[in-house]
């Protein structure tokens, strides 16, 4: 079963926030748009890459409305260790989750059940805490923050232009599409 369009399911975590330790909920993602980034572990290979990745285009992020979470069954205190260890890093400003637990983890399904760690998992949701992309990668896979926020720019316009949609390799500004029985067979 999809997880896109189904509500994100309760949660509460500790997380390490700006040199802090923050509690959340799923009440907190509520009221407007975010993005839960899932990665196995602290003290890897290819996971500061991506963190990095996403630290340098937080503040784009940021300007569209949208909260980040990375997410990973690694305790708060674990990314407080990592962040005091690590210039990438320490350079993170969105809060990192910790989720020892895997209660989260599994809620958006990409819990390696054997192993006690997650997939490499992003997630678009809207405030109303519906899952609008879903993107799953094996672990050696790294992703790449400006692509999702490419996705997460046509998440938004499609949600404030209904009837519209955004065709492949859409930008922002670019020509949507508007579907209808005119255009069946001529894209």
């Amino acid at each position: 079963m999809s997880l896109i369009n189904t509500e994100i399911k309760p949660f509460k975590a500790s997380a390490f926030h700006n040199g802090k330790f923050v509690e959340l909920t799923e009440a907190d993602v509520k009221g407007k748009w975010s993005v839960f980034f899932f990665y196995p572990a602290d003290f890897t290979f290819v996971c500061p890459t991506e963190l990095g990745d996403m630290a340098d285009l937080y503040p784009e992020f940021q300007k569209l409305g949208v909260e980040v979470y990375s997410v990973s069954t690694d305790t708060h205190f674990t990314h407080k260790a990592w962040a005091d260890a690590s210039e990438t890093i320490k350079k993170i400003t969105y809060p990192m989750i910790g989720d020892p637990t895997g209660a989260i983890t599994r809620g958006f399904d990409v819990m390696i059940e054997e192993a006690g760690l997650a997939l490499r998992g992003t997630f678009v949701v809207n405030p109303e805490g519906q899952i609008k992309v879903a993107e799953i990668h094996d672990l050696g896979i790294g992703r790449d923050a400006s692509e999702l926020l490419r996705k997460v720019k046509a998440a938004q316009y499609v949600a404030s232009h209904p009837g519209e949609v955004c065709p492949a390799k859409w930008t922002e500004g670019a020509e949507t599409l508007k579907p209808s029985l005119d255009l069946v067979g001529k894209i």
